[in-house]
């Protein structure tokens, strides 16, 4: 798990990057906002995994959050460059609310766990 967490949070830093330099001239503003939002809650779900592994692991809430920064970040990655890209691909738009709900559920998921220090 380290290894693809240090991946995903390598990737949200190249990706965010992208979008500050190369996008931010050739997508419009709304394009623009939504790939920070998806660069945002990768790198933060990335930092969230990050701090699970050094606390007692919890396998559900990692795959939950993995899931979720593939679906949601990712279908918004793609969403907000298919003009770019030359593609069409609106049918990824109810992709993004599943991937949201995976984070959110990543986060419920830690509900009434004893196995965390986060309480002491």
């Amino acid at each position: 798990m380290k290894n693809t967490i240090a991946i995903l949070g390598a990737l949200a830093v190249a990706l965010g990057a992208l979008g500050a330099h190369a996008l931010r001239d050739v997508l419009d503003a709304s394009s623009l906002a939504s790939y920070k939002t998806a660069v945002l809650y990768h790198l933060l779900h990335t930092i969230a995994l990050f701090t699970l592994t050094r606390s007692s692991y919890r396998k559900l809430t990692a795959q939950l959050w993995l899931w979720g920064i593939v679906l949601f970040s990712g279908s918004i990655y793609l969403l907000a460059t298919d003009e770019l890209l030359d593609l069409s691909l609106s049918f990824l738009g109810p992709i993004t609310p599943i991937g949201g709900l995976l984070l959110i559920g990543g986060w419920i998921s830690l509900l009434g766990s004893n196995e965390t220090n986060a309480d002491k």
